[in-house]
């Protein structure tokens, strides 16, 4: 393995890392700036999300949603990944699959995977696509399809 593949292996890992953190924490435009700007993400039940703006929604969205639905802002929200494979294919485009799972105060909330396509957008690897599925969650789960009122 030649440094340059060992330096994107090592750079994908933290832009997944912050994807986490980030969000987590409510930080939006740190977690836009992992994008590239005409970057897909995909999430269930949702129609697909064309760039930086559109993005954007996922979240806000999403943190409207825990505001609904439980009373205000949780406590914590994390996610976890784990298992996460890189397919390296030039100096400039990788690709990836990991597992994930959400903590948050009443413990796991639901879990899937991300899959991913990575690119080097001005010297910095982003996501140039993200696919999140749901692979299941606990009854009455914040990440389930239909949340609860």
């Amino acid at each position: 393995m030649e440094l340059w593949e060992l330096i994107a292996r090592e750079s994908i890992r933290d832009l997944v890392a912050r994807y986490n953190a980030n969000g987590d924490s409510g930080r939006f435009d740190q977690v836009m700036e992992l994008f590239a700007p005409d970057a897909v993400m995909r999430t269930p039940n949702q129609e697909d999300k064309h760039g930086i703006d559109q993005i954007r929604t996922i979240f806000t969205g999403a943190q409207d949603t825990l505001a609904e639905v439980g009373g205000g802002t949780p406590k914590y929200i994390r996610h976890h990944t784990a298992s996460h494979q890189i397919d390296v294919i030039s100096p400039d485009e990788a690709r990836g699959r990991c597992y994930y799972f959400v903590l948050m105060e009443h413990g796991l909330d639901h879990w899937g995977r991300y899959i991913d396509r990575y690119g080097v957008v001005d010297d910095q690897w982003r996501f140039i696509e993200r696919s999140v599925t749901l692979d299941g969650h606990i009854p009455g789960s914040w990440g389930a399809p239909n949340p609860p009122p």
